[in-house]
């Protein structure tokens, strides 16, 4: 892996910088491999669909929005002084769509979301304030269509 060159962090006068994930990509999504500065990530890329074993950039940014959200639900369960479910989860789905107009790609997505044992207005609730402060949330927000969907509820109205 190549020696990565530190970019300079310029945080507002109202901000800390809390981390900054850094990683090297050589061959992209055909057959390419992407590690991490710090060595916990190592993985080959393939075209989605295609004969490749790796993985792609669709399911990464599945798995890290899906992440990061369930991660802002805690903090909104925390605020809110009440515990997620251990039992909580998403299923992240992320299209990638041709547009055959113009040969431009753009992304879709949908966050599927369980809180299993919470009401549903509670869960709504918990769902809308995360999707208000989760960092990938507010990155795609106004730049590709996301629906997030609660999951189906019992009798009883919990999750």
């Amino acid at each position: 892996m190549s020696e990565f060159a530190a970019a300079p962090a310029r945080p507002t006068n109202d901000e800390k910088l809390v981390y900054t994930a850094k990683t090297h990509t050589t061959g992209g999504r055909d057959n390419g491999t992407a590690q991490s500065s710090d060595g916990r990530l190592e993985i080959n890329l393939s075209i989605p669909g295609g004969a490749g074993t790796g993985t792609n950039p669709e399911q990464l940014f599945a798995a890290g929005w899906s992440a990061c959200f369930l991660g802002a639900m805690a903090a909104v369960a925390r605020k809110r002084k009440m515990r997620l479910p251990a039992d909580a989860a998403i299923d992240a789905e992320v299209d990638l769509n041709l547009n055959v107009a113009d040969g431009t790609y753009h992304l879709r997505a949908r966050l599927n979301v369980g809180l299993p044992g919470i009401y549903r207005t509670l869960a709504q609730d918990v769902v809308n304030e995360a999707h208000q402060i989760c960092p990938y949330s507010r990155a795609t927000r106004g730049n590709i269509d996301v629906t997030i969907i609660l999951a189906s509820q019992n009798a009883s109205g919990a999750a």
